[in-house]
């Protein structure tokens, strides 16, 4: 099956868009992130992505068809199934069968259990389409149990000091599961306004959370604070806040420096090094795509396992042997 990568990935021989900025035909969204959700003349998607996409960013008078996962829908020359991709609440994988063969496209996604999505799942195809954000092999993630302590941990120490801790994070999907997180701690939550709206829809399709508020610019002395990175300015001017990034870019080298905080948490809701090698030998592909991320390289570490892989859109310098 023939794939290309132009404003989305497009899949000519169906004429299928995943993950498409530009309005399409018929667009796939796996997810509500803005990097990868806009409407379309038909919109494919799961219930909570529409959801998500509805409040953040209303509503457009076009087909939206919201599809379960694990339902085929039976499009005019290709059938296509949604499979979750554990990467944040209704995030999913598209698995289209068209033309006698098959192609996997995973989105964002993860191996690792969370609080808050549900759990990926890999099914066998002849193409698979990965995204690899952290396919290099310094990316290797701590266990998810010590790095939530870690936060935690820091959340209450600042906290005893009289300082308020602040957990800086994406509106979707980081924030709910630092939220989920701070939940079992009993920890009090003051939210985003982003933060809190996202939370309200992650709550109607069953998520369990403890006790948070809106923000509205007033005392949050004794709480902890879960504000997007790019807004952190708007708390200028309250006294004894303490700082910390929940990414996995926190495993680079002087990330405290390069995001201003006081500490740093490598909590991602991508898959790892290990979880991408992982995840191609469970689909067991005939060949692979990589976009987004350490494209190259990682499609290069396939190779070097004797994988059929290539940089879609990337530069491949394929390896001579003699």
């Amino acid at each position: 099956m023939e794939v290309r990568r132009a404003n989305g990935i497009h899949l000519p021989g169906c004429d299928i868009w995943l993950d498409s900025l530009r309005s399409r035909a018929v667009g796939v969204v796996t997810h509500a992130h803005s990097d990868h959700a806009a409407w379309h003349e038909e919109t494919v998607l799961t219930p909570p992505t529409a959801a998500l996409m509805r409040a953040r960013r209303g509503y457009r008078n076009k087909v939206v068809r919201e599809i379960p996962f694990h339902e085929p829908y039976e499009h005019e020359r290709a059938r296509i199934t949604l499979l979750p991709a554990g990467h944040v609440m209704g995030s999913a994988q598209v698995f289209i069968e068209c033309g006698g063969g098959s192609v996997l496209y995973t989105g964002d996604f993860k191996l690792r259990d969370s609080l808050t999505s549900e759990a990926a799942i890999a099914v066998q195809a002849d193409t698979l389409i990965m995204e690899c954000t952290f396919g290099l092999p310094r990316y290797r993630f701590p266990k998810a149990a010590d790095t939530h302590s870690g936060i935690v941990e820091f959340c209450g120490k600042s906290l005893k000091e009289g300082c308020v801790p602040v957990l800086l994070a994406y509106s979707i999907g980081k924030a709910q599961e630092l939220l989920a997180l701070l939940g079992r701690a009993e920890l009090d939550s003051v939210l985003h306004s982003a933060v809190f709206k996202m939370a309200q829809v992650y709550e109607g399709f069953g998520a369990k959370f403890g006790t948070y508020e809106e923000w509205s610019g007033g005392d949050v002395s004794g709480k902890v604070v879960i504000f997007p990175p790019n807004v952190r300015d708007q708390l200028d001017g309250i006294p004894n806040l303490k700082f910390a990034c929940v990414s996995g870019w926190a495993m680079d080298r002087g990330a405290i420096y390069r995001y201003r905080c006081d500490a740093a948490f490598p909590l991602s809701d991508h898959a790892d090094y290990d979880e991408l090698l992982e995840y191609v030998r469970r689909v067991k592909p005939k060949r692979v795509f990589t976009i987004h991320g350490f494209v190259e390289e990682f499609a290069r570490d396939l190779r070097a396992l004797g994988i059929d892989a290539l940089a879609l859109g990337g530069k491949n310098q394929l390896e001579f042997r003699f």
